[in-house]
Order: structure tokens, then sequence, then C-alpha cells
């Protein structure tokens, strides 16, 4: 059985291009749920991205509920995949990257395998998952859930949530928390600059961030 939900509200423009400056690994200062299994890993480098989650439930074999996926997505959404524990079968590979690629689809998050990983980085729609696996999806009529809430990575994500992804991580947020979060996460990231400079100067880390003090406070006496 298939169920299809409408798609959700997209976020913002103006609150993605603050969500871009915000790394996954600096939010990860201050939260540990949301950020999905480090198992997910990314098949490009060197970029950020962000977009409105739009969620696929993808059991078993059959990849007809992907392709209803690739049809309806918008610029800017970005593809959550849950394969529900599939751990042989590919779940997309070069043409359906390319599809993602004409959709203006900001990126794919797979819980599970790929292939064709030449096709889809040459494409350039990034994506994330396991790895390769040469058997691939075919189109059954059996089962799948568009715009439903999903696992993927061990976190719930629901359709509408921002989703921020670079090469260490993927961050799921709630929509409401997502600007909050990104804007305390630029403000370390340039008070971090302050830290460098610091350092440059021959001040030296402990004593600059704190921890030095910390553990001089905690030795026991001998």
């Amino acid at each position: 059985m298939y169920i299809i939900e409408a798609l959700p509200e997209p976020i913002e423009q103006n609150a993605l291009d603050v969500l871009a400056g915000a790394e996954p690994a600096t939010i990860g200062h201050f939260i540990t749920t949301g950020i999905l299994n480090p198992r997910i890993r990314a098949h490009f480098k060197n970029l950020r991205c962000v977009g409105t989650a739009v969620t696929v439930k993808m059991p078993g074999a059959d990849g007809g509920i992907l392709h209803y996926a690739m049809g309806c997505a918008r610029p800017g959404d970005f593809l959550i995949v849950d394969r529900c524990g599939e751990s042989v079968t590919a779940a997309m590979g070069g043409a359906m990257a390319y599809a993602a690629k004409q959709a203006g689809i900001a990126g794919i998050v797979i819980d599970g395998y790929v292939t064709d990983l030449g096709e889809l980085r040459d494409h350039g729609v990034p994506i994330w998952s396991w790895g390769a696996s040469a058997i691939t999806t075919r189109v059954k009529g059996e089962e799948g859930e568009f715009c439903t809430p999903v696992q993927c990575g061990g976190v719930v994500v629901h359709p509408g949530d921002a989703v921020i992804a670079d090469e260490n991580g993927i961050v799921i947020l709630p929509k409401a928390l997502a600007l909050p979060l990104a804007q305390r996460a630029i403000e370390f990231q340039n008070n971090e600059k302050h830290t460098l400079a610091r350092l440059a100067n021959g001040e030296k880390f402990p004593d600059i961030v704190g921890s030095r003090a910390v553990i001089d406070a905690a030795i026991q006496p001998r």
C-alpha cells in the first residue's frame, strides 16, 4: 500500500540563507538529538546544503515511491529516505540523481545504499548514504510513503523540518528551533576566530577556553 500526503510548507529562503552559515559540527556543541548516525556519510566534500525535509519511506526493493518523490519535490527540498532497515539494495543511481538535479533538489539523505557513485558525483546533487551496492530497486507496485514522519539515521524526521548537512554530518531541526540554533552556531564560529588569533599570539589553548582552570580546580591534593 502507498500512503501519499501533501508537501510541507517550504522554509523561507532568508532563513535558509542563515542556516547555510551554520556548521553541523558547531550545532553539535549545543545538542545531541536530531543528529543522524554517522554511518550515513557524504559522497561530496567541501560543501554545505540546507533545505526543507521532504520524507520518503521506502521499504524493501520497491523503488516506485522514490520515483514518485522525484516527480513532486520542489527546488530547495531535501529528500530524507527511510529504508526501513533494508541493507542490501541501492535506493537510487545515476538516472535518479539526474532527475533530482533537474528538479532542483537541494540534497538527498538515504539511510541505506546507493549505486553509480561516479554518476552521482557528476550530476552534482549532494547525497549522503551508507555507501554503494550493485543490487538495485525495481518498480514493484507494493508499498511506500511520501511526506509522512520517518526514521532516518536514528532520528525521527517530519516533513517541513530543517536540514543542515555537510561532510561532517547531518542535523535535522524542527522549523521553530532551526533559526535560533543556527544563529547561536554562527556566533560560536565567529568567536572561534578570536581563539585562533590568540593562539597565533602564543597563548595556550586550555588557558583561552578555560579548561585548565576547570582541571586545576578538580585536581585532588595528594
